[in-house]
C-alpha cells in the first residue's frame, strides 16, 4: 500500500544515541513496511560510536531517510528537533533498538483514518528482553497490552505509563495544539500522554503486535533519574490533581488507600497540588484507629460512605491492587466515579 505526494502521509521519528549495533535492523524494519508513503526522520544525538556512519550508508540507499546529526543534548531535544522536521500528517515513533512489524504503519494509518475522533493509536508489543531476569518488566508489558480501548487507557493512566513510546502513531496537529515534548525531571513520554489525556485526546491500541520491544541495559528508562519511580509519582500527581478537580465531587478531599510509608509518601505529592487527605484506609488491623500525620486510619471493612467520599488507591503491588479493585467494586464503588487507582 503506497502513495507518494508532495508530503508523505507519515513521518517516522527516530532519535538515536550510540545505537550502532542495532539501528540498522530498526531502520530496515521501517524501510520494508507494507505502507511506503513515509519519510524517516533520523536524528543522531551526538553518538560517539558508529551510529552516524551506519545511518549515512542507509540514507544513501533510500531517499526516504532524512538524516540529521546534532551535538549530544539529550532525548527531549532530539525528539523536538525531529518533530520540527516532520512533514507528515501522522508521526510514528521508533527507537534505534526496536523492530517494527511489517504492517505496523499500514495498520495504524488505517486506524487513524477510520477513527477521526482518535488522536493517537498504539498497538501490542512483544517483549524481547530477558524474561526471567526482568520478570517485572514482562508483567508491565502484559499490563500495557491488556489496555486497548480509550476507556481502559484513560482509567489506568495513573498506575503507570499505559503506552510503549516507540509503538505509537499520533496526529502531528496535536503538537501544534498542545505543545511538543516537555523537558524536566520526569519521563517525557508519560508526561505527554498525561497532558493529552487531560486535554481530552482519545487514544487506542490495535489488538495486534506492531513492535518487537527490546530492553537492553543501556535504555534511559533503566539508568536515568528522570525515569525513576519517584519521578513517575511526582509528574502523575500534577495530572491526577487536575483530574480529581474535574471528577471528584468532594474535591479537594480524598481518602488514601494505603497507610504505609510508601503510600503516604506518594500521597504527599498530591498535597502539593492542593488536595486534602481526609484519612487513610488499610488492611492491617493493627493500624485501625491509629492517627498518622494527624489523620485517622480506617480498616478496610470500615469504608467511608461512597456517596460522601473519594478514594485514591496508592498500593502498588499488582496482585494487591487488583484485590482492592475487586473489593471496592463489590461494595458499590465505581472506578473513575468513587475511586481511582494511582499505583
Amino acid at each position: 500500500m503506497s502513495f507518494m505526494g508532495d508530503n508523505p502521509t507519515v513521518s517516522v521519528l527516530l532519535p538515536v544515541y550510540n545505537a550502532g549495533q542495532t539501528v540498522s535492523a530498526a531502520v530496515r524494519s521501517i524501510l520494508q513496511q507494507s505502507y511506503s508513503d513515509f519519510e524517516l526522520i533520523a536524528v543522531d544525538d551526538g553518538s560517539n560510536d558508529e551510529t552516524f556512519s551506519v545511518l549515512t550508508r542507509l540514507a544513501r540507499s533510500d531517499s526516504r531517510i532524512k538524516l540529521f546529526g546534532r551535538p549530544h543534548e539529550g532525548l527531549v531535544s532530539a525528539l523536538n528537533f525531529g518533530l520540527r522536521q516532520c512533514r507528515g500528517q501522522f508521526v510514528a515513533r521508533m527507537d534505534g533498538d526496536d523492530v517494527s512489524r511489517y504492517n505496523r504503519l499500514e495498520k495504524q494509518v488505517c486506524f487513524l483514518r477510520d477513527h477521526a475522533d482518535t488522536g493517537l493509536v498504539s498497538g501490542q508489543v512483544s517483549y524481547q528482553g530477558d524474561k526471567q531476569k526482568n520478570f517485572g518488566y514482562c508483567l508491565y508489558v502484559e499490563w500495557i497490552n491488556s489496555l486497548t480501548s480509550h476507556h481502559e487507557i484513560s482509567l489506568n493512566r495513573f498506575i503507570e505509563s499505559p503506552l510503549a513510546h516507540p509503538s505509537v502513531m499520533f496526529r502531528k496537529s496535536l503538537i501544534s495544539m498542545f505543545g511538543p515534548y516537555a523537558s524536566g525531571p520526569f519521563p517525557e513520554d508519560y508526561e505527554l500522554w498525561l497532558r493529552w489525556l487531560e486535554q481530552g485526546i482519545k487514544m487506542a491500541k490495535i489488538p495486534e503486535t506492531v513492535l518487537d520491544w527490546h530492553d537492553n541495559e543501556n535504555r534511559l528508562s533503566r539508568n536515568h533519574p528522570d525515569y525513576s519511580l519517584d519521578a513517575f509519582f511526582k509528574i502523575k500527581a500534577n495530572y491526577l490533581a487536575l483530574w480529581l478537580k474535574k471528577n471528584n465531587p468532594h474535591y479537594p478531599e480524598v481518602w488514601i488507600w494505603g497507610a504505609g510509608r510508601k503510600a503516604r509518601h506518594r500521597a504527599e505529592y498530591l498535597e502539593m497540588h492542593q488536595c486534602l487527605i481526609k484519612g487513610y484506609i488499610d488492611v492491617r488491623s493493627n493500624l485501625a484507629g491509629n492517627i498518622i500525620q494527624g489523620r485517622k486510619v480506617r480498616l478496610y471493612h470500615d469504608l467511608p460512605d461512597k456517596d460522601d467520599s473519594f478514594i485514591v488507591v496508592y498500593v502498588g503491588k499488582r496482585n494487591v491492587r487488583e484485590e482492592i479493585r475487586l473489593y471496592l467494586n463489590e461494595n458499590g464503588f465505581v472506578e473513575g466515579v468513587n475511586y481511582i487507582v494511582a499505583a
